[in-house]
C-alpha cells in the first residue's frame, strides 16, 4: 500500500548519516535545511515502521489463532492498531504548506462600523496575544494606528516559535486560517438604545520572509518619508520619521510610524514588505499549479468572510467549517485551540481528498 515509502525511508537514512558528519554544519543554512527535511520525515519513517510491524504481528497471531482461539482476541486488537496506523501514515504523507514552519506577520484593519469596529480589532487583537502566551509564542507590536476610543484602526504583529516546533504546530500552520473578515455582533458601547449592530474587521496574515526569501532590488522601491500621526512620545508628530515604501513592480505597500528613528522604521517597514512580498509570490504559485486543489479546499479560503462573533449569544461561528461553540469570552481571552483545530481539520481532510 505505502510502497513509495521505503524511499522516504532512504532519505531519511541518508540525512542521518549527512547530520552526522561535522563538515556538514560548517555551512549553517545548509544544516538548517537538511534539519528540517530530517524532522520532516521522522514522524513518517516511524509511523512507517510501526505499521509494518503491525502487520506482521497481525500475520502471527493469525498463524497462532488457528491452533489456539485465545488468540482470537489479540488478533482483533492488532488489526485496530493496524488501521489506526494506515490512517495516519495517510495523514503524514498528505502535501504540506511549505511554509508551516514559518513565523508569521498578523495584521488587523479596522472594516465597516466606525469607532465600534475598531474597538473590535483590539479585541481581535488582544484575542491573539493570549493565545499566543497560552502557546508559548513571542509577540511584538511592529506598527499600530490607534482610534481615539482605545481600539485600533490598524496593527501589525509579528508572531514567533520558541525554538524549533513539530511539523504542523508551528506559527504559520496555526495562524494562516485567521485571515479574512471578522465580524461582530453586539452593542457598541457608544450605542445609547442598547440596540445590536453588526461591525467587521479584517485580519491579514502572511508568513514572515527572512531576506533569502525574497530578493528585493533597491532600484525598485520608493521611500517616502513623513511626520508620524497619532499619540506617541518623543520625537512622533515633531520629525519625518514615518516610512513608506513602495515596491514599484508590483505595487506593494509597506509603511512604519512607531519606531523613534527613521531608521529603525524603515527597517521594520522592509520586513512587512518582505512578508507581503512572499505571501503575494505564494499565493500566484499556488494559483498557477493548484487551481484543482484550491477549488476542493475552499472551506479554508482565507479571502472570505470566515466567523462571526455574537456577543449576546456568547457564540463564535467560523462559515468556512461549521465550526460553532458557545464560550466567546474564552475564546475572546485566547482559547483559540479548538477553533483552529476545526480548520486544521477540514484543511487535512480536503489536502487528502485533492492527493
Amino acid at each position: 500500500m505505502f510502497e513509495a515509502v521505503e524511499e522516504l525511508v532512504a532519505e531519511h537514512a541518508d540525512l542521518e548519516k549527512k547530520l552526522a558528519d561535522p563538515s556538514v554544519h560548517a555551512d549553517q543554512a545548509n544544516a538548517r535545511k537538511l534539519n528540517k527535511r530530517y524532522a520532516e520525515l521522522t514522524p513518517i519513517v516511524a509511523t512507517y515502521r510501526s505499521w509494518r510491524q503491525t502487520g506482521d504481528d497481525v500475520e502471527t497471531a493469525r498463524e497462532l489463532a488457528a491452533d489456539d482461539p485465545d488468540f482470537a482476541a489479540e488478533v482483533k486488537d492488532l488489526e485496530k492498531q493496524r488501521e489506526e496506523l494506515t490512517e495516519k501514515l495517510r495523514l503524514l504523507l498528505v502535501p504540506r504548506d511549505p511554509s508551516d514552519d514559518k513565523d508569521v506577520i498578523l495584521e488587523i484593519k479596522a472594516g465597516a462600523g466606525g469607532d465600534e469596529s475598531a474597538l473590535f480589532a483590539g479585541d481581535l487583537l488582544r484575542m491573539y496575544l493570549r493565545y499566543a502566551e497560552r502557546v508559548g509564542w513571542k509577540t511584538e507590536i511592529i506598527d499600530a494606528t490607534e482610534s481615539e476610543l482605545g481600539g485600533y484602526k490598524d496593527v501589525q504583529v509579528a508572531v514567533k516559535a520558541r525554538g524549533q516546533t513539530e511539523p504542523g504546530q508551528g506559527v504559520w500552520a496555526r495562524l494562516k486560517y485567521e485571515g479574512g473578515v471578522h465580524r461582530v455582533q453586539r452593542v457598541p458601547a457608544t450605542e445609547s438604545q442598547g440596540r445590536i449592530h453588526t461591525s467587521a474587521a479584517g485580519v491579514l496574515v502572511t508568513p514572515e520572509a527572512e531576506e533569502v526569501d525574497v530578493e528585493i532590488n533597491p532600484n525598485d522601491l520608493r521611500i517616502d518619508v513623513y511626520r508620524s500621526s497619532g499619540p506617541g512620545g518623543q520625537s512622533v508628530n515633531t520629525t519625518d520619521s514615518a516610512v513608506r515604501i513602495t515596491h514599484l513592480p508590483t505595487g506593494v505597500v509597506a509603511s512604519c510610524q512607531n519606531e523613534k528613528s527613521q531608521l529603525q522604521n524603515k527597517e521594520q517597514a522592509l520586513r512587512i514588505l518582505r512578508s507581503r512580498l512572499l505571501a503575494a509570490a505564494q499565493e500566484e504559485a499556488e494559483r498557477e499549479a493548484a487551481d484543482a486543489r484550491r477549488s476542493q479546499v475552499r472551506t479554508v479560503d482565507r479571502s472570505e468572510k470566515i466567523r462571526t462573533y455574537n456577543f449576546p449569544e456568547n457564540r463564535i461561528s467560523d462559515h468556512r467549517v461549521g465550526f460553532k461553540a458557545y464560550n466567546l469570552d474564552q475564546v475572546l481571552d485566547g482559547d483559540l485551540a479548538a477553533v483552529i483545530q476545526a480548520c486544521v481539520d477540514a484543511d487535512s481532510a480536503a489536502r487528502l481528498a485533492a492527493a
